[in-house]
């Protein structure tokens, strides 16, 4: 017998809506903080009603948690990539420097967020699913670096990866406290702790060279009397 009745979902239009919703849900969060934005006003940034929302996601940490599963999966895809290229401090350094450095919603959202969870146990377990991922994320992607030779095989991988969260979530303060940073020199300081605390031994020394300051004047020799 046929539920003729019964509406079939499109699987591919509903990912899609998803996605859409997605999409409104972190320009509010961004505009008014994790607090702030609500689900009305997510339904009007995505221009649906509240009823036809929770076809989608039954409450907001529901939308917040497909938001941080969206941003695991494309970490994942970074780090494959970080991973496969030929020096993977400088992949790591444009990826920081990219995500972290100079983009603005990743600096809001990743600050709100700990400030949130700081306030609000249910979003406290969020956070700290996600940053469990992440750090396995990272230890997995050491160890892998580590094997082929790339990452001091004397490092701890999962204490290194708490040190290298940090460093990302202090990154994207940098900004903040500071609009007049200058982020290339920024990377440069990066580029030199980086190659120190992660290059096996015997490849710091060619890493890191010794700059040379240059200058238009002859070096004038003082002469003691």
């Amino acid at each position: 017998m046929e539920m003729s009745g019964l509406r079939k979902v499109d699987p591919v239009k509903h990912e899609q809506k998803r996605g859409e919703i997605l999409g409104a849900a972190i320009r509010c969060f961004i505009r008014d903080g994790f607090r702030g934005a609500s689900t009305t006003d997510i339904c009007t940034e995505a221009g649906i009603s509240p009823g036809h929302l929770y076809h989608y996601f039954a409450s907001k940490e529901a939308i917040i948690e497909a938001m941080i599963d969206l941003g695991l999966a494309r970490s994942a895809e970074k780090f494959e990539k970080i991973l496969a290229a030929p020096d993977v401090i400088e992949a790591l350094l444009v990826d920081i420097e990219e995500s972290s450095l100079r983009f603005r919603p990743a600096q809001i959202l990743n600050l709100d967020g700990l400030a949130e969870a700081a306030r609000n146990p249910e979003f406290a377990e969020i956070i700290e699913r996600h940053t469990g991922a992440v750090r396995r994320m990272w230890s997995d992607f050491l160890r892998q670096a580590q094997d082929r030779g790339r990452v001091d095989p004397g490092l701890d991988p999962d204490a290194t990866a708490n040190i290298l969260i940090a460093l990302v979530d202090g990154s994207r303060a940098m900004p903040i406290r500071n609009p007049k940073l200058d982020i290339k020199q920024s990377v440069e300081h990066l580029r030199t702790m980086l190659v120190r605390f992660l290059n096996p031994p015997d490849a710091r020394s060619v890493a890191i060279k010794p700059r040379i300051q240059k200058t238009g004047r002859p070096l004038k020799l003082v002469r003691k009397r």
